[in-house]
């Protein structure tokens, strides 16, 4: 049998699983998108025409995405899943808001008319956050989900252009027909907005309650990333990496390059001195399995010299003498080898391999970083020779970029919560309001983290940047309910629980069916083979459906509430 692992297998496996992924995932969502807006919204030549803005806003993106030169990678081929997903959402504002005056009685012109002077502000605003979201990406210390996100907002812009041009376009030529009936979906908006005003104390409370319950389960979550399970069973490099970890070693190795003062400083038994004491203290330590140097040729080397008797197993005491060891032992090597792989070619180094593993298994990243700080203190601590030195190894890599994209994207969620507040402040024509909005804005991403907490507890690369991709996502139900909510109070003079209950019937089934679409979609990511993918599609499905529940019970509860003391809002 032979197995195949390596890096070099590692990078064909990433890029195996992308196009899997797109191959597979892709077609997939868009079937289900098909499928739900046409058994939720019953309307075929709406599913048609939102089909259409799909497909423009994704080739559009992706050909820009061509023009700029940026190159594909694993977590980009996810973009127009993402793409769909978000030009669904503006289309289903659109065509709720038009199917509702058509069963008014307005005929095509003035529906679709109406629906775009209504939701124009909204989809615009909605389109402006999720853009800021993603493009708060680029503070990620991988350059990978710099390209996502700049992708994903590219879709986002084309997504608002088409969806009020090309949509309402089509909607004048394709043939009208919307049934007399009052749908399922808002007799249950109906009764909703009635248990919610009702019950509106309570549920403040117990909602109160659910957040800073799962907000305190946040610190369950681990900074941990083990690339080799970035891939399941069905991708042959992870069936050949765990036999080969199983078996031998694995691919969860440091390196250090040791540094001595000149050319030919190899030779020095100072030098190699310090480099056995390191060598020495590295196999000591719990978590690492096997230490590659030089200093094991050299005491290999003088003991074979020495009629191979055991106490001649170990370095040599002079310069002179090592040098001559390494120029017999390369000499003697079959042709095209030699030891530059562990030595410099002018001398002056050498390199330390550190094969890592726990258990039989792969040492974790949350294992792996006390391990490199321990090394890099001892490494300062022992003399000018080691001085300097520093790990390296894709292993290490893993292990600081989802802690460093953690601190990246606290950053950039900042950021754009900040730009974010600003711009729902200048729209809503309320500071009050815009303030407590950006509490059921803020707080899912929080409750989504903090179940992740609960059911996985590890965070890693793909993870680490949900919570600035969200926020710009879950912004878009809070501003079309606020945006309808505030109509009801301005525009058309109603008290606060009777603009609760207008919203709600304007607005809350076109909620109700973009979340669903969303969801559905980041759930197809969730069922990737590719962590990477899959982890992104859970956590963003669970943001997105906590956002929901703190939209539809959380914020009318709270604008009640607050309204009593918002005296501005009718100005």
């Amino acid at each position: 049998d032979v197995y195949i692992t390596g890096i070099t297998a590692m990078n064909n496996a990433f890029q195996e699983a992308a196009m899997h992924d797109v191959s597979t995932l892709t077609p997939l969502m868009f079937l289900i998108v098909l499928i739900a807006m046409t058994l939720l919204l019953k309307m075929f030549a709406g599913t048609f025409a939102t089909l259409m803005v799909v497909l423009f806003c994704i080739a559009s993106a992706m050909g820009v995405t061509g023009w700029l030169g940026i190159v594909l990678s694993p977590p980009t081929t996810t973009a127009p899943t993402i793409i769909l997903t978000l030009a669904v959402a503006d289309c289903v504002h659109i065509l709720s808001t038009f199917r509702y005056f058509m069963h008014r009685g307005h005929n095509r012109e003035e529906a679709i008319s109406e629906s775009l002077r209504l939701n124009m502000q909204p989809v615009f605003l909605t389109s402006l956050t999720t853009a800021i979201g993603f493009l708060s990406m680029n503070f990620s210390d991988s350059p990978p989900f710099h390209d996502l996100g700049n992708i994903t907002a590219m879709g986002v812009a084309f997504a608002f252009l088409f969806s009020v041009t090309l949509l309402p376009a089509l909607k004048l030529i394709l043939p009208v027909r919307v049934s007399a009936h009052k749908s399922r979906a808002s007799h249950f908006m109906d009764s909703l907005a009635e248990f919610v005003i009702r019950r509106k104390t309570p549920l403040f409370w117990v909602m109160a309650t659910l957040i800073i319950g799962l907000i305190s389960l946040v610190p369950r979550n681990e900074l941990n990333d083990q690339f080799v399970e970035y891939f399941d069973d069905t991708v042959a490099f992870r069936v050949d990496t765990d036999f080969a970890t199983e078996n031998l070693t694995g691919l969860y190795i440091m390196e250090f390059s040791l540094q001595s003062d000149a050319a030919e400083g190899i030779n020095e038994p100072a030098f190699l001195s310090k480099v056995d004491e390191f060598v020495q203290w590295l196999n000591q330590q719990t978590e690492v399995m096997h230490v590659f140097s030089l200093t094991d040729i050299m005491k290999r080397l003088n003991k074979n010299m020495h009629a191979d008797q055991e106490e001649w197993h170990k370095l040599p005491e002079d310069r002179e003498l090592a040098a001559q060891y390494l120029l017999l032992y390369e000499m003697s090597l079959p042709r095209g080898l030699d030891l530059n792989d562990r030595v410099k070619i002018d001398r002056s180094g050498s390199r330390v391999s550190v094969m890592l593993r726990r258990d039989g298994a792969n040492l974790p990243s949350k294992d792996l970083r006390p391990l490199a700080m321990r090394i890099d203190t001892w490494l300062a601590r022992n003399g000018d020779t080691a001085q300097g030195a520093k790990g390296s190894g894709i292993s290490l890599m893993f292990a600081y970029l989802s802690e460093r994209n953690i601190s990246a994207m606290l950053v950039s969620t900042a950021i754009a919560l900040l730009l974010i507040s600003a711009i729902l402040v200048l729209a809503l024509r309320s500071i009050k309001i815009g303030i407590a909005s950006l509490v059921p804005n803020f707080v899912p991403a929080i409750m989504g983290f903090g179940l992740w907490g609960y059911l996985q507890g590890e965070v890693g690369v793909a993870v680490s940047v949900v919570a600035a991709m969200t926020f710009g996502i879950v912004v878009d139900d809070t501003i079309h309910f606020l945006s309808k909510y505030l109509q009801g109070r301005r525009e058309l003079g109603k008290g606060p629980e009777e603009a609760i209950l207008y919203s709600f019937r304007s607005v809350g089934t076109a909620l109700l069916v973009t979340t669903m679409v969303l969801v559905a979609g980041f759930l197809v990511l969730a069922t990737s083979g590719f962590k990477v993918s899959s982890s992104l599609g859970l956590l963003t499905a669970i943001v997105l459906a906590l956002a929901l529940v703190a939209d539809f019970l959380f914020l009318p509860s709270l604008l009640l509430q607050f309204d009593r003391v918002a005296k501005d809002v009718a100005g």
